[in-house]
């Protein structure tokens, strides 16, 4: 069991909008910290060689392979014990926001509502040429090189090196960053831009920044409560704390 400095009880009593920012470190507690075994293929590739636009158009059946060879990893991971406390913080707060750097999509599968993906997701497909969507969860396609009935190539819906970020995402992550009153940093160094913008954008208009990873990063410096260990560890203590401070507000109340 966490114990937490009082300033941070102080502020999940009085927050109202929370912000949760992820990254990679969440996902790797669920088994899928990397998509290359030991002996697999890919390890001779790096993933910018595959996960960008001129790659796929060069040889989409090897992007594809790829893919699909990912898809088979995340179909079979679960949601872990950070992906549902996550979740649950929507019984305690009305605006609950997940800005996302994961492509896995298991922040939805845990039951998570409002979700900002900024770097696509894995469980979705679209064609280059017409965009029509295909977004099937167990999407396998029997061709090695999916076509859509227009004849344009299909593509995953992730962000490639070299694109922009979804503006739709970006733009509500934003706003969410503006108005939350803590935004908890989790499983990410936050150096990649523009997503890193986010947490600074939050700690700008003054929210309470509570980095969770395994070691400090470079926005350890920025944030106001550094919590070293586990997600899926950290996050079912402060749930507890915030069942209890509602518990107690409800006590008040009678």
């Amino acid at each position: 069991m966490n114990s937490f400095k009082p300033e941070f009880i102080e502020k999940l009593k009085r927050a109202e909008s929370i912000v949760f920012f992820t990254g990679a470190g969440v996902s790797a507690e669920s088994g899928i910290s990397t998509f290359r075994g030991t002996d697999g293929i890919w390890n001779r590739l790096k993933p910018e060689e595959l996960a960008n636009f001129d790659a796929f158009m060069r040889n989409p059946e090897r992007v594809w392979e790829w893919y699909q060879y990912r898809k088979q990893i995340i179909h079979q991971s679960k949601p872990n014990a950070a992906h549902i406390a996550i979740a649950e913080f929507q019984n305690y707060f009305n605006d609950v926001v997940v800005v996302t750097q994961n492509v896995d999509n298991l922040h939805r599968r845990a039951g998570s509502k409002v979700i900002y993906e900024l770097h696509g997701n894995i469980e979705r497909n679209y064609c280059i040429k017409c965009k029509t969507e295909y977004n099937q969860p167990d999407l396998s396609f029997p061709d090695k090189k999916p076509k859509c009935k227009c004849g344009g190539l299909i593509r995953p819906d992730i962000v490639w090196f070299g694109e922009m970020l979804p503006e739709d995402q970006f733009s509500a992550s934003e706003a969410a960053a503006q108005r939350c009153d803590i935004i908890f940093v989790v499983g990410t160094s936050a150096v990649v831009y523009p997503a890193a913008q986010i947490p600074l954008l939050a700690k700008r208009f003054g929210a309470y920044l509570v980095e969770i990873n395994l070691e400090r990063t470079e926005i350890s410096s920025l944030a106001d409560c550094s919590l070293l260990g586990k997600a899926g560890e950290i996050f079912p203590d402060i749930l507890k704390e915030v069942k209890q401070i509602r518990s107690t507000e409800k006590l008040n109340r009678e």
